[in-house]
């Protein structure tokens, strides 16, 4: 009697959903239309905090734009996900897909803010380069920066756009610079800020206060590899104990399929298998902490 009635809710749920987006997609176009024309030269509203807040930052910061504006389309396919999980294999399904989907998620999101931040601070010196050769030809401090930010190339171009906009709205550079700052977390940035917030309160000579950025970036750079190739060791000891409980279970899979597969069938071995599982994703993570504060 259960699962038809979760069949009955999937399918109102569905066609409740393919209503709201047809309707929504019918209306948005226009909307969206009138609200440009209604906003051109106007200052954009202050948009409130709410709890999603730390999620909209994750995705900025990751390059993927803010999931708060479809989030209500994603949770549903997650749920629906998880009824049908719980259809195909139980409760250890609807546990699978309850806990693994948020935890793949995350672990997305981090390796690409990683990434696109590695990527970001390797171009930094480039940009504060082009910003001193303006400098040095009569330009002020703003338009030089602005200028270099023009001459960047993704994802520095593309993350330093909040600077630009910030900057077209009124807000002098020195506080749209601290805010990109706090957003990406990163002390190469947070010297940059703070360099020109220095600047533009005490004055000085701009382009050897940037000329000495780029070389404590460089210095630091040098410093995170050599870092790295010392801890290099470490890191593959970590990886091989994070993947050898893995590679095992998926040998004694192919070799041996009965072996776990009566396991499976069995409620005590189902448990011993996810007690196995949430073990291996505790053991993951603990290594994962751990490597993060080499």
């Amino acid at each position: 009697m259960l699962k038809p009635l979760l069949l009955i809710f999937v399918c109102l749920a569905l066609l409740g959903l393919s209503a709201h987006l047809f309707t929504r997609g019918l209306r948005e176009p226009g909307t969206r239309r009138v609200l440009e024309r209604l906003s051109q030269g106007q200052p954009e509203r202050v948009v409130r905090k709410t709890s999603w807040t730390g999620l909209d930052r994750a995705f900025l910061r990751a390059g993927l734009g803010r999931p708060t504006e479809r989030l209500g389309v994603w949770l549903t396919l997650w749920g629906l996900s998880i009824l049908l999980g719980f259809f195909g294999g139980g409760w250890p399904g609807l546990l699978a897909l309850l806990l693994l989907p948020p935890l793949l998620l995350r672990l997305y999101v981090n390796w690409r803010y990683q990434r696109r931040l590695k990527r970001m601070i390797e171009q930094l010196p480039a940009l504060l380069d082009h910003s001193v050769r303006s400098l040095k030809s009569g330009r002020t401090l703003a338009d030089a920066v602005l200028g270099a930010i023009d001459a960047a190339e993704d994802p520095l171009k593309d993350a330093l756009g909040r600077v630009k906009r910030q900057v077209h709205m009124g807000i002098s550079l020195p506080d749209a610079t601290s805010d990109f700052a706090e957003l990406y977390d990163k002390d190469e940035l947070r010297l940059f800020a703070l360099g020109l917030k220095v600047n533009h309160r005490y004055g000085g000579n701009a382009s050897e206060l940037l000329e000495n950025l780029i070389k404590i970036i460089r210095e630091r750079e040098q410093a995170a590899r050599q870092l790295s190739a010392m801890t290099g060791e470490t890191r593959v000891t970590a990886v091989v104990l994070a993947l050898l409980p893995v590679t095992v279970a998926g040998y004694l899979l192919v070799s041996n399929p009965k072996y776990l597969m009566t396991m499976w069938d069995d409620s005590s071995g189902q448990s011993m298998l996810m007690g196995a599982l949430a073990l291996q994703v505790f053991g993951c993570l603990a290594l994962w902490r751990m490597l993060r504060s080499l």
